[in-house]
């Protein structure tokens, strides 16, 4: 492997609600309606795609382009007080020491992930993880995310050639590693033809990983990830 690519909600940390309660409050704000996304969408979707799905069921109709930007920007604004405000956020176990085992090991850590760019730069901020994904600039440069695309599959690709740009080399895909605990994350990682590692720390279990696919499956971070070879399949 040359690089780990980590998934950030419900892989690296757990928000405590404060993902939901950011979209309740630009729903509030815009249309008067404080929304629950849980209701529409599931874990794993990107956030244009929750965006869009909520405000379809919730509003009744397909945001226009101007709409879904409101949304989206409205809920980035309110992010930073609901993550600072969220007694729940936490770290989830085994994460730091996995990620200074790999960063004192070289791997390069990125990050691919269906939230915005500034939100998780807002979620890793407060877990104090920002450091750990610096190679190249943490961000545009190394990492794949909702704002590159509503589809997972291409923000992995996305996220896979920043790797390449900044080794200045083509990277096999099979020599990356997509770390997430959804199915979605799976079928990204297989989609862009990366191995994936399964973690159920957030929604999905075990068994449900390997239904979706996954090449491995832990059950939390404080499990080894496979990194010394890819599985032949791939």
């Amino acid at each position: 492997m040359r690089a780990v690519l980590f998934d950030v909600d419900g892989t690296l940390i757990s928000s405590g609600g404060a993902g939901a309660a950011s979209w309740r409050m630009a729903f509030d704000d815009l249309y008067g309606i404080p929304v629950d996304i849980g209701k529409y969408t599931d874990a794993g979707m990107t956030e244009p795609e929750v965006a869009t799905v909520t405000f379809k069921n919730a509003i009744g109709h397909d945001p226009s382009r101007e709409e879904l930007a409101r949304l989206m920007a409205g809920r980035i604004r309110h992010l930073p007080q609901t993550v600072a405000d969220s007694k729940a956020f936490r770290v989830l176990p085994g994460v730091r020491a996995t990620l200074d085992r790999l960063h004192a090991a070289g791997y390069l850590l990125g990050v691919t992930t269906g939230g915005m760019e500034a939100a998780a730069h807002i979620k890793l901020a407060r877990a104090g993880l920002e450091h750990y994904f610096s190679f190249g600039g943490f961000g545009s440069d190394f990492g794949g995310f909702g704002s590159d695309s509503g589809d997972r599959i291409e923000l992995t690709r996305r996220a896979m050639e920043r790797v390449s740009a900044l080794l200045r080399e083509r990277v096999d895909p099979r020599q990356v590693l997509v770390v997430g605990d959804t199915p979605h994350d799976v079928e990204a990682a297989h989609g862009a033809r990366a191995v994936a590692a399964g973690v159920a720390s957030g929604h999905f279990d075990v068994e449900e990983l390997r239904a979706a696919g996954a090449d491995y499956v832990l059950r939390s971070l404080e499990e080894e990830l496979p990194l010394s070879a890819a599985p032949a399949s791939t």
